[in-house]
């Protein structure tokens, strides 16, 4: 029999690369991790990893295993929610981006509480970049997750997305730092200091390409890990930023400006192809959909729409 913690592991391998990143994912220390991988080969019968240096590389068994893993794992978490479905319990895990997670996750959240108050809906703050490689290892259930510019994220035949809004992106200054609020050109800040979050965030991504796209290199002053800081240096006049409209909090004197050449976010909320049908999911699904319609910043779209 294959155990499925083992299975786990395995994907997690597949996912993150290396024994050390798997241990550090599942609190465990690597010879630990190197021992379950040497159990669960045992298990299955034939040779899934091979040397390369001092890291395991999977073998063409050991890939063929890991696509299987995660839908061993979701079957079998399907089978334990149609149990709890029956007396309208389960547990969901929501990871969702820092705009989202503020307004209507959290509203989905407390929707939840009052409708199904058996069904636990726990939720973890991921950037966009993080939140689909969290969803593959089975960290997630769903995530709310953003793409901008062309569509660039990949398409993934195990990934269900279910369109939620689109999200418009505004030049974000302070509120007596610039003319009244008007469409601008990028080009025309291109001597500003500029902030952003910190290099490999969607957000530090969406500054440094649309400035290219504008035909200039941003200089960008100053770093943060969150939007609270970011706004606040805009405010005191400091930088200028980009941020989706969701995202600029009414707490901090800054102004929006609509981009000239218009750019937005298309936000989803993803979950595994093996997953999406499953009743708590797609209870939580459903939530967010239903609460991204209160959100006056944002159009709401259909599902021809993206």
């Amino acid at each position: 029999m294959l155990d499925p913690w083992r299975l786990k592991l395995l994907g997690d391998l597949a996912s993150l690369g290396t024994v050390r990143a798997v241990a550090q994912a599942a609190h465990l220390s690597p010879s630990t991790v190197s021992q379950q991988l040497a159990v669960l080969e045992r298990e299955a019968g034939a040779r899934l990893f091979e040397r390369s240096g001092r890291r395991l590389r999977l073998t063409e068994a050991g890939a063929a295993l890991s696509r299987h893993a995660r839908t061993i794992l979701d079957q079998m978490e399907a089978a334990r929610a149609e149990v709890a479905a029956l007396s309208d319990a389960g547990r969901v895990t929501i990871g969702a981006f820092t705009s989202a997670a503020n307004t209507f996750v959290l509203a989905a959240l407390s929707l939840l509480a009052r409708r199904h108050p058996r069904l636990r809906a726990d939720v973890w703050e991921l950037d966009p970049v993080e939140s689909l490689p969290a969803l593959r290892r089975g960290d997630c259930d769903v995530v709310v997750t953003a793409d901008v510019f062309d569509g660039s994220s990949p398409i993934d035949a195990d990934i269900v997305h279910t369109p939620l809004a689109t999200d418009r992106i505004v030049l974000v200054t302070a509120s007596g730092s610039s003319s009244p609020v008007s469409p601008v050109d990028l080009a025309a800040h291109a001597g500003r200091i500029w902030s952003a979050e910190r290099p490999g965030t969607w957000t530090h991504d969406l500054v440094t390409r649309a400035c290219r796209r504008s035909g200039f290199e941003p200089d960008i002053g100053a770093l943060f890990a969150s939007y609270g800081p970011l706004l606040a240096h805009v405010e005191a006049g400091l930088s200028v930023t980009l941020l989706p409209e969701l995202a600029v909090d009414p707490r901090y004197d800054v102004v929006a400006h609509p981009l000239r050449d218009p750019l937005e976010r298309h936000i989803t909320a993803a979950a595994r192809a093996t997953a999406a049908t499953r009743p708590s999911v797609a209870t939580v699904l459903a939530a967010l959909t239903e609460t991204t319609r209160t959100l006056p910043s944002v159009r709401q779209v259909g599902a021809g729409d993206f």
